[in-house]
């Protein structure tokens, strides 16, 4: 069992933002494989159970609001009764160029107040987590806003590129593992827009 949390906020407001690509991965994600979303009211969550290759998934989308990302994260692991390993938490990163990807199997937050909180509801750093960049524009209102901030059409375009990698890159690490998946995805860029659907 893997649990992919895809961290944003919830509301109408939010989306097509940098803060919210990571609900759209697993959006895309619960499309790709046919899983239906439902309310788990006592999670604070969105939840979606999906197969892949004969791996069992639960798609999470967080609706505590990004900040508190932990206290749906971490009650729905442990109800699963999953450990950190077999969490995968895909959020955005502006100190990435917009468009990359990165993988790790470990570590700090990076600033990112969601994968903070995820850290400190686990009370552990060691589950895998995707990151993707939205880079660093700085408009007045600073980075709150940017992230907080729509997307041009120009923009988009490559955000749209970023989320179908991501996705693709969550499905190899199911398949083929964290090694590959960092192996094959750490340093994509988005002007490689193919994308290749793990089997």
């Amino acid at each position: 069992m893997k649990l992919i949390a895809g961290l944003g906020n919830p509301g109408a407001n939010y989306a097509n933002t940098p803060h919210n690509v990571g609900f759209d991965v697993v959006d895309l994600l619960a499309a790709r494989l046919e899983a239906a979303w439902k309310n788990s009211s006592g999670f604070n969550a969105l939840v979606a159970r999906a197969d892949l290759s004969g791996n069992g998934l639960w798609l999470v989308k967080p609706q505590t609001y990004m900040n508190l990302s932990g206290l749906s994260v971490a009650p729905l692991l442990r109800y699963y009764r999953g450990s950190p390993p077999d969490l995968i938490v895909v959020s955005d990163d502006a100190d990435l160029p917009l468009g990359r990807l990165r993988i790790r199997a470990s570590g700090g937050s990076g600033g990112h107040l969601g994968v903070a909180s995820i850290i400190d509801a686990l009370a552990s750093e060691g589950f895998p987590r995707i990151r993707l960049g939205v880079g660093r524009v700085m408009p007045e209102g600073g980075l709150k806003s940017h992230v907080l901030g729509k997307f041009d059409p120009e923009r988009q375009i490559l955000v749209t590129r970023m989320i179908t990698a991501a996705a693709d890159a969550v499905q190899c690490l199911v398949t083929k593992g964290l090694d590959e998946a960092m192996n094959r995805y750490n340093g994509w860029r988005p002007e490689e827009e193919q994308s290749v659907q793990p089997k």
